[in-house]
């Protein structure tokens, strides 16, 4: 059996991420995949970049991996707009040089041929822009239109920081969430954070797939010491719709 770990959406949440990272370390599997968004709007992006780096995790380009390499602020009209960018900002002034020169080397999509017809092809958006959402509604015009060019059993992306297995012809759709901006909708409509981080794992057993999301807790109390430490602007703001 060959198990794959695929990771997304750090956001800079280094105590979300070393939660997943231990969980998997359980899961006894062979490969770790991130599929993009590491550093920007949380209180650790250096220290994410440095980690994904040391333990030699592909990474592919997300959309705010981009931003990171070219930060100018968008026009900016509502107050928590603004506190939103300043934060971003301040995520990307932490990074040095190696930092950056590590993210510049994401690229947009990743394919790997494990054998025995388990393939795989991970992108952050869709394999043609870090921008697309797939999602469960997504229509299947539009899936062909993004994935007509491509050929693999299994498609895995992130960014809409919703977990989700949908089939797709003969394949499988896969986002693992967020490891460390998980988001839901109150019954109220508010969105609000659970401090739990989320992956996906992936388990091929002689011609067998199956697909397990992935939720694991973690200290709202560690974070917010993290925050603090981190001296990130707008810390209270940034950590009030988080839910332990």
């Amino acid at each position: 059996m060959m198990r794959i770990a695929l990771i997304s959406d750090i956001h800079g949440n280094l105590t979300a991420l070393e939660t997943a990272l231990e969980h998997i370390g359980t899961q006894d599997v062979a490969h770790i995949i991130c599929l993009g968004d590491v550093a920007a709007q949380g209180p650790q992006p250096r220290e994410v970049i440095e980690r994904l780096r040391e333990l030699e995790i592909p990474v592919v380009m997300g959309n705010t991996d981009h931003w990171l390499l070219n930060p100018l602020p968008p026009d900016i009209i509502q107050q928590d707009e603004r506190r939103e960018t300043e934060i971003e900002l301040w995520s990307a002034a932490q990074l040095g040089a190696a930092e950056l020169e590590t993210v510049a080397d994401y690229r947009p999509t990743l394919f790997r041929d494990f054998g025995h017809g388990f393939t795989l092809l991970c992108y952050h958006g869709s394999p043609r822009s870090y921008e697309d959402r797939v999602e469960p509604t997504t229509p299947e015009e539009t899936l062909n239109d993004w994935f007509s060019e491509e050929r693999a059993l299994v498609y895995a992306g992130g960014h809409t920081h919703e977990a989700m297995v949908r089939r797709y012809g003969k394949s499988m759709l896969v986002n693992p969430g967020s490891v460390g901006q998980t988001v839901y909708q109150t019954a109220g409509g508010r969105d609000v954070q659970p401090t739990w981080a989320e992956y996906g794992l992936l388990a091929w057993n002689d011609g067998a797939l199956s697909i397990t999301l992935q939720r694991v807790p973690y200290s709202k109390d560690e974070l917010s010491r993290a925050v603090r430490r981190s001296g990130m602007p707008h810390a209270d703001y940034w950590l009030d719709n988080w839910r332990s």
